[in-house]
């Protein structure tokens, strides 16, 4: 399987069609012939291990760009930042 940039998850078929953060629909670009959408938003490693830590896959493009716009607060916070 491969790695995705953002989330560092390996990740099932299944996995990679629902964000475990908002629930919504979402395609993981890992398998595509393009690289995945994710790799356009910067989160630190810092953020990405609390993401690790919290979820099992990819979140998608609106709740990875909502964290990156407050990584202070969602590295504070016990809940991570929805908007």
């Amino acid at each position: 399987m491969a790695r995705c940039s953002v989330t560092l998850e390996f990740l099932s078929a299944s996995e990679a069609d629902r964000c475990p953060r908002c629930g919504s629909g979402l395609h993981c670009g890992i398998r595509d012939a393009a690289p995945c959408a994710c790799t356009t938003v910067s989160l630190s490693a810092a953020l990405q291990a609390r993401l690790r830590e919290r979820y099992a896959g990819c979140l998608c493009l609106a709740c990875l760009r909502a964290l990156a716009a407050k990584p202070d607060q969602a590295l504070r916070s016990t809940t991570l930042p929805t908007e």
